[in-house]
């Protein structure tokens, strides 16, 4: 690709981001200074390497943090998951749910200069998000037609109702590209291999693979006088042990979605100038569940589900585990979405002794080694707390006489054995919610999500003909006191038979320098920085 230019040597470069943490610390007290100011460069952390820089046709994890920075949506979330405007300062939906209409922003440029228009609204939609988006293809399938009447005016036709549309039309889940740049023979491949082009408050400067990755100002951005920022540098650090040491020395000032593990940030909390922040994350509610593979014999009955619910110590694990950087669930719907969450669904709190009951209703007791059956426990392999979370989770079952044996692999093996073979009796994941449950909670119920090869859909084998109905009328439902009553229902149907068994909504980090403001900004966890300033 011969848009990535090369940087200066990067020990060259490290010396600059050196010398920015130090005029940090020299900085004013915060007190002092409760005014953006102008000026200074921000070294953030990312890993791992981002493979692109632009995230329209899949939002995923490093290359997101910096695209963030680079493009945007029609819309963002506010720190109270409210739409706010970006790209369309309006929009209206029809009475029949069958038309929605954006009113687009003027005088937005590309970083080009080229002017920002409807037909890249259509594009993007038509080539890339119905297309290649790993959710969008799904979300925005009832999408029959866009009418582009002027340069400022947008309009979806639907086919049927899709309520939850409007859920992703923030930026970070659904980025808007430039025809101009990416239209062409094969768009999946120029999305990769033409440079980043966006309408972001900063453009892409130079990019080292494995090293960094630098952004300057964008001087044309349409919110005039941001942002306050030169620019941004963003290092590719891969070792857990690494980043928190250049956090400690100042070396690194930002770094979002949990760039250290929960105990980790703990303790870099206690450091003086350093801040760790859990705001922020509202619209992904990270389920920590164990799924059941209900196709065993065993667990094929709700009881055995049940017991196992109530055999889990989940305070300890959220303490021991994650040091607290969680919030215990009710049920699939994490409390945050108060628009869809109810706490009035069945409860398995900690009680051994409950499980043990269920467990003899259900016509499997103790033997003479004082086991029942034996389980295989396949847990995410995304790192040593999702280890160490199974071996608690073993030993709370061995309680109760269900044996459990872990086993680790890689995460294609993993994929594998859950999606396509089914080869598995317990499985810990960490799915999201997302905004609306049509999105993100449906999947792992729906019956017709039972997809074999594709993962993290319906593994446990989940059928429930009353769970199906409430969900697809959920799904076509324009009223929204409706769908809140056919979603507590929801609720009550998960919580009682259990196929998924929740245990806690993660709670992801960001870790800051305290000389670094603004940097928490959206609820969709990576803020734009439009608005990020520092104490220089």
């Amino acid at each position: 690709m011969n848009w990535i230019r090369t940087l200066m040597p990067f020990d060259r470069l490290a010396p600059l981001a050196v010398a920015a943490a130090t005029s940090m610390i020299l900085a004013l007290p915060a007190a002092a200074q409760d005014t953006p100011k102008r000026g200074g460069i921000v070294t953030a952390v990312v890993n791992p390497d981002p493979a692109f820089l632009v995230t329209a046709h899949n939002p995923i994890g490093g290359a997101l943090d910096i695209s963030s920075k680079l493009f945007e949506g029609l819309a963002y979330y506010d720190l109270d998951m409210k739409l706010q405007p970006a790209l369309a300062t309006s929009w209206e939906v029809s009475d029949d749910g069958l038309t929605m209409t954006f009113h687009l922003r003027e005088g937005v440029k590309w970083h080009d200069g080229v002017a920002f228009t409807s037909k890249d609204v259509a594009f993007t939609l038509e080539k890339i998000w119905k297309v290649m988006h790993p959710r969008n293809r799904v979300v925005m399938s009832k999408v029959e037609s866009v009418e582009t009447p002027d340069d400022l005016t947008v309009i979806f036709h639907l086919s049927s109702p899709a309520p939850y549309l409007l859920a992703v039309i923030n930026g970070n889940e659904s980025q808007i590209v430039p025809q101009h740049i990416y239209d062409g023979e094969d768009v999946g491949a120029r999305l990769v291999s033409e440079p980043p082009v966006g309408t972001g408050p900063f453009k892409l400067k130079e990019w080292r693979k494995g090293e960094a990755i630098i952004l300057e100002a964008n001087p044309d951005y349409w919110q005039e006088g941001k942002p306050y920022l030169d620019g941004m540098i963003y290092r590719v650090i891969t070792d857990e042990a690494a980043r928190a040491a250049a956090f400690e020395t100042g070396e690194i000032q930002y770094g979002v979605f949990g760039p250290v593990s929960p105990c980790t940030a703990k303790r870099l909390a206690g450091i003086e100038h350093l801040g760790v922040e859990t705001n922020g994350y509202q619209f992904f509610g990270s389920r920590y569940i164990m799924e059941v593979n209900t196709r065993r014999p065993e667990l094929s009955d709700r009881r055995v589900r049940q017991a196992i619910a109530h055999a889990v110590d989940v305070d300890f694990i959220l303490d021991a585990v994650f040091c607290g950087y969680g919030v215990k669930s009710t049920g699939p719907v994490p409390t945050e979405l108060t628009e869809f969450y109810t706490p009035d669904v069945p409860a398995y709190p900690y009680d051994p002794a409950a499980a043990e009951a269920l467990l003899d209703e259900a016509g499997y007791p103790r033997g003479e080694d004082g086991i029942r059956f034996k389980i295989f426990h396949d847990p995410l392999p995304f790192g040593g707390s999702y280890t160490r979370a199974a071996e608690v989770v073993k030993q709370n079952l061995q309680d109760v006489g269900i044996a459990v044996e872990i086993r680790m692999q890689d995460t294609p093996t993993w994929l594998t054995r859950i999606y396509t073979d089914y080869d598995f009796d317990l499985t810990s994941n960490t799915p999201s919610a997302l905004p609306d449950p049509t999105l993100g909670i449906q999947r792992v119920y729906w019956s017709k999500n039972i997809i074999k090869g594709a993962p993290f859909s319906n593994g446990s084998g989940y059928s429930n003909p009353e769970m199906d109905a409430v969900l697809e009328a959920a799904a076509n439902e324009p009223d929204q006191e409706k769908r809140k009553e056919l979603f507590d229902r929801m609720q009550v149907i998960a919580q009682t038979d259990l196929p998924v068994i929740d245990l806690f909504v993660l709670q992801r980090t960001t870790i800051f320098d305290k000389k670094l403001h603004n940097h928490t900004m959206q609820a969709d966890g990576y803020t734009n920085f439009a608005d990020a300033w520092l104490e220089e």
